[in-house]
C-alpha cells in the first residue's frame, strides 16, 4: 500500500508539473523534443499517431521516478537549422520564456485547488474540536481553557469570528496567526451555553526558537478523548498491577485525571526525574464500579531522556464529524487554504534559511512514502490531502532561485532583464553544477532525516 500509494503521488505531481511546462510551449509554438516522467533508462517511449504540426514528441517513462524534465528545441543545447530557428526556446521573448519556466509550478498550485477543492465537495471525517488540558503555566490555561471545552467559533477579534469545523481546522488556523491574539467561542462540557475566551498575542521572540510552533507555544494540547486503558501488553506495569481493557482512570495518587492527554503526561512524568514510586490509581471499571489499584511505572532511558511507562494504549479514538462543502464553498475553500499552504511554506523556508528553523524539518522521499502509506490507510480524503500539501510544496521548491530549478531560470531572466543580456555560457555552466551540489546535498540531508525520524538508526 505504501509503495503503491508513494508511486501514485510522485506520477500525478511530477506529471502535472511537467505538463505545465509542455502545455504552455507548445501553446508559444516552441517545439518540445521529449517530455519524459523520470530519469535514467527509459521503460516506455512513445509518440502521438496524429501529432500537432512540428511538434513530434517524444514521451517517455523512465526508471528512477524522482523527477521529470520536458526537453525543448534550443541553440544552446544543439545545433538548429534555420528553419526550425523560430521553434527555439532561447529565441523566445523574455516574457515567453519565463511563462514556460512558471508554467510548471503554476500546474502543481492549479492542481492543489482541485484536489482541496475535491476533499471539500467528497467530504470526510475530522476530529472533532473538542481539546485536552491545555500546557500547564500556558496562555490557553491562563486563558481559562479547560479539557473538553469545544471550540465553536475563533478569530482574531470578535467582531471576526468564523465557525470552526474539526480539530484539524482549528489547528491549520492557529498555526497561520503567528503572535497575532486569538479569540475562542467555547462551550464547556458542563454548560449548555458558549463563552469567549481571550489569549493575548505572543511576543515576537516566543518565535526565535527553532521549534517554535503558534499552536504548542500557546499551550494547546491534543484532541480530547477519555483516559480510558485500551491494550495492555503483559508483562508490562500496567499488566502487572491488574488493571484491565477498558478502565477509566479518574484520579491518581487523588489528583483528577480529566483526559487521556493528561493520563499520558502524568505517566511519563513519573519518571524524567527520579525512579517512579507505587501510585494509588481509582479506576472505573466495567461492571465492577470504582477500584483502587496500586501501580508503580516503569522508568524507560534512552540517552539523556527519561520517562515513565507502564505498558499501556491510552485514551480511546476521539469523537470525528462529517465535514462537507457545496461547490462554491468548496472553490473558496481550496483557494483559501492553497493560498495558506503557499504563505505557510515560504515561511518555513525564510526560517530556515535564516537560521530560526532546524534542518531537521527537511523531509526527502523516504518520509513522503510513509506519510503517502499512512494518509492512503486514512482514505480518499485523506490522501487528496496530501498529495495537494506536496502539490504546493514542490511547486515553492521549484521556485527557490537555485541553478537547476525553474527558480534559478527565472534568476537568469531577472538578470537579462535587468542587464539586457542574458548571463554568459561560462557562468551558465558554472551555476548549473554549483546547483546540482546544491540539490544533492540537500537530498542526502533530508534521507538522513527520514532514516531518523523512522528509527531506523541504533
Amino acid at each position: 500500500m505504501t509503495l503503491l500509494a508513494f508511486l501514485l503521488a510522485l506520477g500525478v505531481l511530477i506529471t502535472v508539473h511537467e505538463w505545465g511546462h509542455y502545455r504552455v510551449a507548445v501553446a508559444c509554438d516552441v517545439r518540445v523534443l521529449s517530455f519524459s516522467i523520470g530519469f535514467g533508462p527509459a521503460l516506455l517511449r512513445w509518440t502521438r499517431h496524429h501529432p500537432r504540426t512540428a511538434q513530434e514528441t517524444e514521451f517517455l517513462i523512465c526508471l528512477i521516478p524522482l523527477g521529470g524534465y520536458v526537453r525543448m528545441l534550443d541553440e544552446f543545447d544543439s545545433e538548429v537549422s534555420p528553419a526550425d530557428a523560430p521553434m527555439a526556446f532561447n529565441r523566445q521573448s523574455l516574457r515567453v520564456r519565463a511563462a514556460i519556466v512558471s508554467a510548471g509550478p503554476l500546474a502543481n498550485l492549479l492542481l492543489a485547488v482541485c484536489l482541496y477543492a475535491s476533499t471539500g465537495w467528497l467530504g470526510q471525517h475530522e476530529t472533532q474540536a473538542i481539546l485536552s488540558s491545555p500546557i500547564a503555566g500556558s496562555v490557553a490555561e491562563s486563558a481559562g481553557l479547560k479539557s473538553g471545552d469545544r471550540v465553536l467559533r475563533a478569530g482574531t477579534s470578535i467582531e471576526s469570528l468564523q465557525d470552526i469545523p474539526s480539530l484539524e481546522r482549528l489547528r491549520w488556523w492557529v498555526l497561520q496567526q503567528d503572535t497575532a491574539p486569538l479569540f475562542l467561542d467555547v462551550q464547556s462540557q458542563d454548560r449548555r451555553t458558549s463563552h469567549v475566551l481571550s489569549l493575548p498575542a505572543l511576543a515576537e521572540e516566543t518565535f526565535q526558537s527553532k521549534d517554535a510552533n503558534g499552536w504548542q507555544m500557546r499551550g494547546f494540547s491534543s484532541a480530547w478523548s477519555r483516559p480510558v486503558l485500551m491494550e495492555i501488553q503483559p508483562g508490562y506495569a500496567a499488566a502487572t498491577a491488574g488493571l484491565l481493557r477498558g478502565d477509566e482512570v479518574q484520579r491518581i495518587d487523588g489528583r483528577l485525571v480529566p483526559d487521556a492527554a493528561t493520563l499520558r503526561t502524568m505517566v511519563r512524568a513519573s519518571g524524567m526525574y527520579q525512579m517512579p514510586v507505587i501510585q494509588t490509581w481509582d479506576v472505573a471499571r466495567v461492571g465492577g464500579g470504582l477500584v483502587r489499584v496500586d501501580v508503580t511505572p516503569e522508568q524507560v532511558i534512552e540517552g539523556r531522556q527519561r520517562w515513565g511507562r507502564i505498558g499501556a494504549q491510552v485514551g480511546e479514538v476521539p469523537a470525528t464529524v462529517f465535514v462537507q462543502y457545496g461547490f462554491v464553498d468548496g472553490v473558496f475553500q481550496a483557494l483559501s487554504k492553497t493560498s495558506d499552504v503557499t504563505v505557510m511554506t515560504i515561511e518555513m523556508l525564510g526560517r530556515l534559511l535564516l537560521g530560526h528553523a532546524s534542518l531537521d524539518n527537511l523531509s526527502g522521499p523516504l518520509a513522503m512514502a510513509d506519510f503517502a502509506g499512512r494518509s492512503a490507510s486514512l482514505g480518499l480524503g485523506a490522501y487528496l490531502s496530501y498529495l495537494a500539501l506536496v502539490s504546493v510544496s514542490l511547486a515553492v521548491f521549484n521556485l527557490i532561485p537555485i541553478p537547476a530549478l525553474d527558480g534559478g531560470h527565472l534568476l537568469y531572466y531577472l538578470y537579462e532583464a535587468c542587464t539586457g543580456q542574458p548571463p554568459s555560457v561560462h557562468w551558465r555552466e558554472t551555476l548549473q553544477r554549483v546547483g546540482w551540489v546544491v540539490l544533492v546535498v540537500l537530498m542526502v540531508f533530508s534521507l538522513f532525516n527520514d532514516v531518523v525520524r523512522l528509527g531506523w538508526l541504533p
